[in-house]
């Protein structure tokens, strides 16, 4: 038997992707997603795993496809990839994805979180899930299709869309996303959201009674807010209408400092809006920095009860607590929301370069981030399982696990049919034993050996 031997700067990727093969995720795709295309050496099939595989060995652009995998036929011989498609030819796959499609896909994505997302067997009855909304711009050329001139961050001028994104913020996974033109604000698309999310979750009401949505402003319209409500969700999210702010705050009777938060005073609402259900709303003021004198307002609504507002903030519940201690668990509760959408958007970007993949194609565009939100999501359930092989793994975000833990350079060795029989880890690495527990712990066939070694 002929054995050849090549080397990778991406050996760690590969027992990465080896539990991606036995839990049979390209399996699922594959069976899932038809792109209708004309055949000529690569099939639509390969073509995504290149792109997905492209994502998680630390790839931005389609063309670094080229740069990237093209020239690793180790890491394209791991993944079962004969070789390799030249980044124009993936972008006419791209170009030729359809609606169907991505309604394909996010099925695929569905059947692979069910099977492995911890928010989806989260016990409700232990604990309360915590779901995180939020949108993120993805800036684009003005050829684009949905890009128009919206609001974004520090970027006036500009043209983009808007990425609709649902957090499990509990676990730091991805329940589901949507694409929509640069001028869709939350307000707008938040239903569609909280019901994409239910049916990748199966919530009936007796889970949605324990599951919190939460959400800035953006989401705080009196029909969201309202429509969460009917559907007994827990809330916690800011009121938009400024003018209903600004009448609720003159019913405060009493203004008290808010110990984490310099300058700003807090204080219940004397005379709540009536929403459909029960709420308290929490009113909090600051200093208007260009008006001397006058003060900004925002209105925290919240349907939590106490001993839930305290799990939410992640305190104990004390025995006694007084009227400030619940306002600083309220006011922490609604600003750990940074660490779950707007978290995930930043590992996102940083780690999985999602603003960096545009395309003109709006469908083109969805099928990309599907596929950052699969690398996402299978780098975060690695993550997770190698934290039991190596502590310092629980403090490693998306960016460190592309950068370093899936960039430990090492050899394989394969047959002439392009079986994988051996893997050589690079041992001066520091987090090579970790991975070679992890591989161990996976029931690894008696074919496939991972050594450590010297490069």
């Amino acid at each position: 038997m002929t054995k050849y031997t090549r080397f990778t700067q991406h050996a760690s990727l590969i027992i990465a992707g080896k539990w991606m093969e036995k839990e049979g995720i390209w399996k699922i795709l594959e069976e899932t997603v038809k792109i209708k295309q004309k055949v000529r050496q690569y099939q639509p099939q390969e073509k995504l795993k290149s792109l997905t595989v492209n994502i998680m060995a630390g790839g931005e652009g389609v063309a670094d496809i080229n740069n990237r995998l093209r020239p690793d036929e180790a890491l394209q011989t791991a993944f079962g990839l004969k070789k390799c498609a030249e980044q124009s030819t993936i972008s006419e796959m791209l170009n030729a994805t359809k609606e169907k499609n991505i309604d394909e896909m996010r099925d695929a994505i569905k059947i692979i979180y069910q099977k492995h997302g911890q928010g989806y067997r989260h016990n409700y009855q232990r604990e309360l899930q915590l779901r995180d909304i939020d949108l993120s711009a993805i800036l684009a050329g003005e050829q684009a299709d949905g890009a128009s001139k919206g609001y974004f961050s520090g970027k006036e001028n500009r043209r983009g869309r808007q990425l609709g994104r649902v957090v499990a913020s509990l676990y730091d996974e991805i329940v589901c996303e949507r694409l929509y033109p640069g001028t869709i604000q939350l307000e707008r698309n938040l239903p569609e959201l909280v019901e994409m999310a239910e049916k990748v979750l199966d919530l009936k009401e007796d889970r949605r009674m324990h599951t919190v949505i939460r959400m800035d402003a953006g989401g705080g319209t009196d029909a969201n807010i309202n429509f969460l409500l009917q559907q007994r969700y827990l809330v916690i999210t800011k009121i938009k209408n400024w003018q209903r702010t600004k009448k609720l705050v003159k019913t405060v009777q009493s203004w008290q400092p808010i110990p984490q938060l310099a300058k700003h005073e807090a204080g219940w609402v004397g005379q709540p809006h009536e929403y459909e259900g029960p709420t308290r709303q929490l009113a909090i003021r600051w200093p208007n920095e260009n008006k001397e004198g006058e003060w900004r307002y925002c209105v925290i609504v919240f349907n939590l009860t106490d001993p839930q507002l305290y799990q939410v903030a992640r305190l104990s519940l004390p025995k006694v607590y007084s009227d400030l201690d619940l306002i600083t668990t309220l006011v922490t509760a609604y600003d750990l929301r940074g660490g779950g959408a707007e978290t995930s958007f930043r590992n996102s970007k940083q780690g999985l370069g999602v603003t960096k993949r545009n395309k003109k194609s709006f469908f083109a565009q969805e099928m990309l981030i599907l596929l950052a939100q699969l690398a996402y999501n299978v780098t975060n359930w690695i993550k997770q399982m190698m934290v039991e092989h190596c502590p310092k793994f629980a403090s490693f975000g998306m960016l460190r696990m592309i950068r370093d833990a899936f960039q430990i350079s090492g050899k394989i060795q394969f047959d002439e049919s392009g079986r994988l029989l051996l893997i050589s880890l690079n041992a001066a690495h520091s987090l090579s034993h970790a991975f070679l527990s992890f591989y161990r712990s996976l029931t690894p066939s008696n074919d496939l050996h991972v050594i450590l070694g010297k490069i």
